[in-house]
């Protein structure tokens, strides 16, 4: 099987606008120059169904180029980033598990407002 062999000038498109850098957006993969992670961008486009125009539609500083660069980071390493998703969501639940939501809060706090009797 013959591999070819890449010549020595070519460019990484993906490294161009990917980066990961440790202490910048958790050590983890990053649109380079911005706060935005791998992750989101592919959250966004598989789960919540957005076009990569639409990201950038949402997200006006980041280019469709540095968008599609990030959708090939994550298919090249999706089972890592996935495991980052789960690892977020599972962090988000056993806050949520250990702490009502600012939404129980105030209804809690309403609740008691509402059993003062007027002045």
């Amino acid at each position: 099987m013959n591999v070819p062999i890449e010549p020595t000038d070519v460019l990484p498109v993906v490294a161009e606008h990917i980066g990961v850098r440790a202490g910048y957006c958790g050590g983890k993969p990053h649109i380079l120059g911005h706060r935005i992670k791998v992750e989101q961008i592919a959250i966004w486009y598989e789960k919540a169904g957005m076009s990569p125009t639409s990201i950038v539609e949402q997200h006006p500083t980041i280019t469709l180029g540095q968008v599609h660069a990030a959708l090939a980071y994550y298919y090249d390493h999706r089972a890592e980033i996935e495991a980052d998703v789960q690892e977020g969501d599972a962090f988000v639940e056993t806050l949520r598990a250990g702490q009502p939501s600012i939404f129980d809060k105030a209804r809690r706090r309403n609740a008691q407002d509402d059993s003062l009797s007027p002045g």
